[in-house]
């Protein structure tokens, strides 16, 4: 049974720092790219690349989190990360964890991060 499990979400103060963690069990982890994503401006269904992570080491961020956010993966506990510092108001939402093979996409249920004094 295929599990993904996404935790650290909270409330921060601008400035402040959280780390995302994404669990994941039920396959073969080293085999998949990863990312993070979170919901679009004005349209839940849509969700936007974050970060991403390829079983190469290659990474992709998207411009408003560089150099601010940082994912990594821990093959051995089948975890993802992301390192988020510097956080802005506007860092406000659901993020979710992704994983990629060419058998299929999986997605976590999402954990809410408030950025707000």
């Amino acid at each position: 049974q295929v599990q993904v499990v996404e935790s650290g979400g909270g409330l921060v103060q601008p400035g402040g720092s959280l780390r995302l963690s994404c669990a994941v069990s039920g396959i073969i982890f080293s085999q998949y790219s990863v990312g993070w994503y979170r919901q679009a401006p004005g349209n839940r269904r849509e969700r936007d690349l974050v970060a991403a992570l390829n079983t190469g080491g290659g990474t992709n961020y998207a411009p408003s989190v560089k150099g601010r956010f940082t994912i990594s993966r821990d093959n051995a506990k089948s975890t993802v990360y992301l390192q988020m510092n510097d956080l802005k108001p506007e860092d406000t939402n659901v993020y979710y964890c992704n994983l990629e093979y060419y058998t299929g996409t999986l997605w976590g249920q999402g954990t809410r991060v408030t950025v707000s004094s």
